[in-house]
């Protein structure tokens, strides 16, 4: 199985996917010592239950998981379609989801430049305002300090954003980017 890289387009979708195979063999297998264990010893009453139930843990722990990556929306393609050739030089984070006490906020584009986040959202549940309060309390704590963020519920206002970002001189500190992005990866989804 093919592992899906956290902020490639359909990350979210492949492992989607591979948490519910990966659920369903957990389950399937805690199943399967518990009938066998009643096969042989005729009652329930017996070590392979005891282990079939110690087994469900970590299926239930990987179907919350999978819970959690059912609510989850990625990308659609037709946004895809628009964003992709208005990256230019920047460097596309796509499926991003990032959830917080109080809500959670699907995030279908982002770029990181400088000490400017821009995102995109297609979601009509994502509050843009509490999404852009929560990741700059993330990155204060990560000790990102002065960052800008600004997350867009409109596919043009955002196209527009990043023309301008590529039109923008390109920083010359590129590994300060890349070290908000990890931080960004860490937190999401």
């Amino acid at each position: 199985m093919k592992k899906e890289i956290k902020g490639n387009f359909g990350y979210l979708k492949a492992k989607r996917n591979q948490v519910l195979i990966r659920t369903l063999l957990f389950f399937g297998i805690s199943l399967s010592l518990f009938i066998a264990g009643y096969i042989t010893t005729g009652t329930k009453k017996n070590l392979l239950t005891v282990v079939a139930v110690l087994g469900c843990l970590p299926a239930s722990k990987s179907l919350v998981n999978l819970i959690m990556y059912f609510r989850a929306t990625g990308c659609s393609e037709e946004a895809k379609k628009v964003i992709a050739p208005l990256e230019g030089r920047l460097i596309g984070m796509y499926d991003m989801y990032f959830t917080s006490y109080q809500k959670n906020f699907a995030i279908s584009h982002m770029i990181v430049e400088d000490k400017v986040i821009l995102g995109y959202t297609e979601s009509v549940k994502c509050d843009c305002r509490a999404c852009e309060e929560h990741l700059l309390t993330m990155l204060k704590q990560s000790g990102f300090k002065d960052m800008t963020i600004k997350i867009s519920d409109k596919l043009e206002t955002y196209c527009e954003q990043l023309r301008k970002m590529n039109e923008k001189e390109q920083d010359n500190h590129p590994e300060k980017d890349d070290a908000v992005r990890v931080v960004l990866y860490d937190i999401s989804l």
